[in-house]
């Protein structure tokens, strides 16, 4: 009976989470309250976490993580915090916004006598010239271990899990591309970890004793070169694997672009993840093992590929591109058939100096339902991951719409010879060509600017069919 007491009366620890909204964030939240922690989350805005199971289950403070009084009023009263926020995009101030949020976030820990801080970094090299990010993210791991607050820095690579970045590089890589030209650091060694052990290792390092204030190497049972990665990835998904091509001239940043151009991930987001690769990351030591069981063990590749793939939606993006490309071709070639520029008529008008040389417009047309059905596959893709049917259909609807004014316009100018009404139509084509644009930019902004020399071309059209109608009254 004692001891039940004991156990009952026992306080609860509290935690404050930094970074709740993002992957691994939103995976250690759960297992810290089912470990019996009390959970403060660190947001700017509440709504960023609707939608997560746990969110009545915590404390929610909306603060900036730059400011040193919004953190002390955070850190009020917590023993350990989870320091796992940190930039992941291309603006160029993005080493400062780190130094400074981490300097922050280190001062105000102290002064609110916080036990504990616990960071994910990035695993690197010790004897290499790091990429920008990887080299960020070392320097907020140096800050916060020299903040005077006992701090545990897991160093980790690619973790495997569904809605985790370089994971998600991973798979649409490997799922959208039979074959693919790859910078040659594709043959560099990575040692991934899956998320459980990554969130276990995390949780499990905000009770280290006072002494330890360090950084850890964490990664899997196995190390992989990145082309390894994806032909295990295929195996284990069940599909063939890529024909991978390796090159010495792809730059980080164009491979960014490229990675940028085949995924759903942009290319801001790329291009950290790409700098990563540049190097070896390999685990260089295993002592937080001595700190901190695993139960069970380090999960190995195919399992942790596997079960991320579990709960995965599924990518529609190829069969989009097949719907998108069907009827574009459809549209392209009714298009053609109606064409009849060696016809007498034609050439009977009267043209204006202007007009681009006949060679012209079966390159740019050609370019132009290329861009179309790829942005188009790219916007339907982009509605069906944020689960809206409603967008995607009246996208469909204002698709088939522009086709068949596409078309028609060929048969109106061509066939049925009528330069006014196939201005008319050109008019209506432009306004549909900017709403196509508009709809895409909606949901993927790389879609609706890919999309704008299509509403551009058909306007030009107009321009060209209007002045051929009034030259030939």
């Amino acid at each position: 009976m004692t001891s039940d007491h004991t156990i009952s009366s026992t306080p609860k620890r509290t935690a404050l989470v930094t970074g709740a909204s993002g992957y691994v964030g939103g995976h250690v939240v759960p297992r810290l309250l089912a470990d019996g922690w009390r959970v403060r989350v660190l947001t700017r805005r509440r709504g960023s976490l609707e939608g997560r199971p746990w969110l009545e289950d915590v404390e929610v403070t909306e603060s900036d993580v730059s400011s040193e009084s919004d953190m002390r009023k955070a850190l009020s009263g917590v023993d350990a915090a989870w320091y796992l926020v940190h930039s992941m995009d291309d603006r160029p101030d993005f080493e400062s916004r780190d130094r400074e949020a981490a300097t922050a976030f280190g001062a105000a820990a102290r002064e609110e006598g916080v036990s504990r801080i616990v960071y994910l970094g990035g695993l690197h090299p010790h004897d290499d010239v790091l990429s920008p990010h990887l080299a960020s993210r070392v320097e907020v791991g140096r800050i916060l271990l020299d903040s005077g607050v006992p701090t545990a820095v897991l160093q980790a690579a690619v973790v495997l899990g569904d809605g985790s970045a370089s994971f998600d590089m991973l798979r649409y890589l490997t799922e959208r591309l039979p074959a693919m030209v790859a910078p040659k650091w594709l043959e560099n060694k990575i040692q991934p970890i899956a998320v459980e052990d990554v969130v276990t290792l995390l949780v499990g390092a905000g009770s280290l004793p006072p002494e330890v204030n360090r950084a850890f190497d964490i990664g899997g049972p196995e190390v992989l070169t990145y082309r390894q990665m994806i032909a295990r990835f295929a195996d284990a998904t069940g599909r063939r694997r890529p024909f991978v091509v390796t090159v010495p001239v792809l730059t980080p940043r164009l491979a960014s672009h490229w990675v940028g151009l085949v995924t759903p991930i942009p290319a801001g987001l790329a291009k950290p993840l790409v700098g990563s690769l540049v190097h070896e990351v390999v685990v260089k030591e295993r002592d937080i093992e001595q700190h901190v069981d695993v139960p069970g063990g380090f999960t190995d590749f195919d399992t942790a590929v596997r079960s991320a793939m579990r709960h995965a939606e599924p990518d529609t993006a190829l069969r989009n591109l097949a719907l998108t490309g069907t009827a574009t071709a459809v549209c392209a070639i009714a298009g053609s058939l109606a064409t009849q520029q060696g016809s007498r008529w034609y050439r009977s008008l009267d043209l204006p100096d202007w007009q681009p040389p006949a060679i012209a417009f079966p390159v740019v047309w050609t370019g132009l339902y290329a861009d179309l059905a790829a942005s188009s596959a790219a916007a339907l893709t982009a509605y069906d991951r944020a689960g809206d049917t409603a967008g995607r259909t009246a996208y469909l609807k204002a698709l088939g719409t522009n086709l068949a004014l596409n078309a028609a316009w060929s048969v109106v100018f061509w066939r049925v010879r009528k330069p006014w009404a196939a201005a008319a139509e050109a008019a209506v084509l432009t306004v549909s060509a900017a709403d196509l644009a508009r709809r895409a930019a909606a949901v993927n902004t790389r879609a609706g600017i890919a999309l704008s020399p299509y509403a551009a071309w058909c306007g030009f059209a107009t321009a060209l069919s209007s002045a051929i109608a009034r030259r030939n009254r």
